[in-house]
């Protein structure tokens, strides 16, 4: 791809962003999102790819020259979160937000459409852009790699806005980016009792509590102290009588960290605490553990090319404990992810918060990463077949 002097009139895309910041949709009802995105593109002459996801979609653009395919990606989703921001497009949809920026995301590569459609013979081989449906409530991307919809796809683009981080910033590394999330749900079952005749039960308070503290013995005891790995335990719940000691307690929380080996020897230890502290007293126990994402790891030598093809300073990005599913297409389809700067006020709420504000300038960076980034992917995966 001959690469060209990238000029984008951000105007209609940033009237674009504040539409969707304000009709919001939940994970797996993104039905008028994905409405709306291919009325745009059909308005625009790109094409929309026939696939069996009930929302979301896959568009592409094909080049004048043969060459590789790529797919750009970007998450469409909000979250049940009320907002509380003073943007004058605040969500009109009561109780839903995108609190995570995910408009950033899908209007930026509207922006990458509207420039590649505009310029595409320069394009050397198959662009694909992916607006992927419930990233937030996960299984997402499981949903687009069950349904096969990426067929033939080279490499993947990706990218998280980061409201800790300055606009116009973009940090990127080779290796971890962001953290595996892991969920666990342990339900402890005893024999109730009255409050007053413990020794007629089997209290399984007693026991969630001696399981919840050396839950924390398995980083402390059993992972290697240069790795970062996080146990949390988020909910308990057991009882509902001031006098009656119940038959059940149950606990839920989330394991985060970046290394696959880690998740296994957590799960192992934890099954393994579980079980036996509860047998020890005479109790037992249901044990859920479901992988919600993997860790996202970058391709090294993808990664150096994304680089070498920006034209933004490439800052070490600071790891992230929350997850993304961008890392279930890595772990089929080599794939780079950055963080983009979206806020950098000292006090700019973060993810998931009801006064998140991610700012209308993240769209340039946020669109230049996607052009620039597929150009320099098409160039080099282009070579390489040659």
């Amino acid at each position: 791809m001959t690469k060209k002097k990238i000029v984008i009139d951000l105007k209609d895309i940033t009237e674009l962003r504040h539409y969707f910041h304000q009709y919001p949709e939940l994970s797996n009802n993104e039905v008028n999102t994905t409405k709306k995105i291919k009325e745009i593109l059909t308005g625009w002459g790109v094409s929309i790819l026939p696939t069996s996801l009930n929302t979301g979609l896959l568009a592409e653009i094909k080049g004048k020259q043969p060459g590789a395919v790529i797919a750009l990606r970007a998450d469409i989703d909000a979250l049940p979160v009320q907002e509380k921001t003073n943007l004058t497009f605040k969500s009109l949809n009561s109780g839903v937000m995108h609190a995570c920026g995910h408009d950033l995301h899908l209007t930026s590569l509207l922006g990458a459409i509207k420039y590649f459609k505009d310029n595409q013979e320069q394009i050397k081989g198959t662009i694909q852009f992916l607006f992927q449906p419930a990233e937030e409530a996960g299984g997402g991307a499981e949903q687009v790699i069950e349904k096969k919809v990426l067929k033939d796809v080279k490499a993947i683009l990706g990218f998280h806005n980061n409201p800790n981080l300055p606009v116009g910033t973009i940090a990127l590394q080779s290796g971890p980016m962001m953290a595996g999330c892991y969920k666990f749900e342990v339900t402890i079952k005893g024999q109730g009792s009255h409050g007053a005749k413990p020794e007629k039960g089997r209290d399984p308070i007693i026991a969630s509590t001696e399981i919840v503290g050396a839950l924390q013995t398995i980083v402390s005891r059993n992972v290697n102290p240069q790795d970062a790995v996080v146990i949390s335990v988020t909910n308990i719940n057991a009882g509902s009588v001031w006098n009656v000691i119940p038959s059940e307690a149950y606990f839920q929380g989330t394991v985060r960290l970046f290394d696959e080996k880690n998740a296994e020897l957590v799960k192992q230890r934890l099954f393994e605490l579980v079980e036996g502290i509860a047998k020890a007293y005479g109790q037992s126990v249901e044990i859920d553990w479901s992988e919600r994402a993997l860790p996202i790891n970058n391709d090294s030598d993808l990664t150096q090319i994304v680089i070498n093809s920006l034209s933004n300073t490439v800052h070490k990005p600071l790891l992230s404990m929350a997850g993304e599913d961008f890392a279930t297409y890595q772990k089929k389809i080599p794939g780079v992810f950055a963080f983009i700067g979206s806020n950098g006020s000292p006090d700019a709420a973060d993810w998931h918060e009801p006064n998140f504000v991610g700012l209308d300038e993240t769209l340039k960076t946020g669109v230049n990463y996607f052009i620039e980034g597929a150009q320099g992917l098409l160039e080099y995966l282009s070579e390489k077949v040659n």
